[in-house]
């Protein structure tokens, strides 16, 4: 059964876990055929009757949620005779919660993060046993995915991630073509950025302490050959092309953007999109899939890109990364590393049901050109303009940590929101690029120093 958790009384609820679990109910009746789930997992000899609890985020694709819990937990709990329960959270209050589940010891027993839980490796059980018996039905983990949940230092899996989420650019063909301009580089944007302006279509990049601020800089940074550490995850931080891609954004700021991105909040930049006057955004796709349910009278002129090119190539950091940790207190361990192996060995019907929202992290489940026809497959006007997913996921999409792997100095990067601030310094005229990124540099590397002094990295 679904309930949606309200955070500012979680903790309270956490202290009385039979009560949650008690206002939960039954899982919901199954509303569809039964789901042949691959296997046999190692787990088959073992009783899995009881209770499995389980939370993550309020999906922006509404049916996704539907699917999750009426269909998929419903069947499941019904042919493995455990009662499900899904408790949903909006995103942006998973953390509070995990914090207050770790300090409190007690909870659910799958936490679904939308980051990677890099902070909580002592607080969950290594899942490498899952992640093997996935690998051992669809094949290998996908190098985002492992690289977002090992710690080649403990040599340890802090969760298994079962999904990324690509974050194109969302940009409105119609206005860029009236000037003679896409978004094909960054220099494009810079060059279209105050004639966009000026017919009242400006740029919705955000520079604020928020989620999509982070996806948008990082990923900028990246495609100047800029990351905040190498494969070995020592610190390195190129300071002169990260000089470049700050100044660059500051002139798309000062010539084609206004005040509005630097009180950036999860929602404005899909509000911004849907205002009819935002000519570009950094997302995912569910705000294209928004304007289509609410049928938005510029919709079909909505178009799916990479993220623009630079001197560093063509990345994107992904909008999210799905990972499914038990934590170490966890009641019922046997059936949540069931739930989440059949799930990551089923996921096909996950980024269906997602509407291509969620694209696996075990890539073997549902390939490429699968995922192709499949985008292809959609009637949206203009038909076809899903098929980009594959490539912008395949071939653009890092994580945060790349190239080397998300870890806990990664994680403070992004929770203190250090990156959006270096670019807003420099956008709101407090300092020049040249004094914000070494500023930044500095404050980084004592991030990675400590880490690593902690034997974290």
């Amino acid at each position: 059964m679904r309930r949606i958790v309200d955070p500012a009384r979680a903790f309270e609820g956490l202290l009385t876990r039979s009560e949650l679990l008690r206002r939960a109910g039954a899982a919901a009746a199954a509303t569809a055929s039964p789901y042949a789930f691959a296997g046999p997992l190692k787990f088959t000899s073992r009783s899995l009757k009881g209770d499995l609890s389980i939370v993550q985020w309020r999906h922006f694709v509404s049916d996704y949620d539907l699917w999750f819990d009426e269909t998929w937990a419903a069947n499941w709990g019904e042919q493995n005779d455990v009662q499900v329960s899904v408790d949903h959270v909006d995103y942006t209050q998973l953390p509070a919660l995990a914090a207050a589940e770790a300090h409190a010891q007690r909870g659910h027993d799958v936490f679904g993060f939308l980051s990677p839980p890099a902070a909580y490796e002592d607080q969950v059980i290594d899942h490498a046993s899952i992640i093997g018996e996935i690998e051992r039905q669809v094949g290998p983990y996908s190098d985002l995915g492992m690289k977002s949940t090992y710690n080649p230092r403990t040599k340890r899996y802090f969760g298994v991630s079962d999904n990324y989420v690509p974050a194109p650019v969302l940009w409105r063909h119609d206005l860029w073509n009236s000037i003679g301009e896409s978004p094909a580089t960054w220099d494009h944007v810079r060059s279209a950025a105050p004639k966009l302006k000026e017919l009242g279509n400006p740029i919705g990049i955000g520079q604020s302490n928020d989620s999509d601020s982070n996806v948008a800089l990082l990923g900028m940074l990246m495609c100047f050959g800029v990351s905040v550490q190498d494969e070995s995850n020592a610190f390195a931080f190129d300071v002169r092309n990260a000089v470049q891609a700050v100044q660059l954004m500051a002139d798309i700021y000062a010539s084609g953007e206004d005040d509005r991105i630097f009180n950036w909040n999860a929602a404005s930049n899909n509000e911004f999109l849907f205002s009819g006057t935002c000519s570009m955004i950094i997302n995912a796709i569910s705000a294209v899939r928004t304007a289509e349910e609410i049928q938005l009278p510029f919709v079909n002129d909505l178009w799916i890109w990479p993220a623009p090119a630079g001197p560093g190539g063509r990345m994107g950091l992904g909008q999210a990364t799905g990972v499914y940790s038990i934590w170490r207190f966890a009641k019922h361990k046997d059936a949540a590393e069931r739930f989440i192996a059949d799930l990551c060995a089923n996921y096909q019907q996950a980024t269906l049901a997602s509407q291509l929202f969620n694209f696996p992290s075990f890539p073997g489940v549902f390939p490429d050109n699968q995922i192709y026809k499949a985008a292809a497959s959609d009637t949206h006007p203009p038909q076809g303009k899903y098929t980009i997913l594959a490539t912008v996921a395949s071939r653009y999409t890092r994580s945060a940590g790349y190239p080397g792997y998300f870890n806990a100095a990664v994680n403070e990067t992004l929770s203190r929101f250090l990156i959006p601030q270096m670019f807003a310094e420099v956008s709101q005229g407090k300092m020049s690029a040249a004094e914000s990124v070494r500023a930044t540099a500095l404050e980084l590397r004592q991030i990675w120093d400590r880490w690593k002094a902690a034997g974290r990295i």
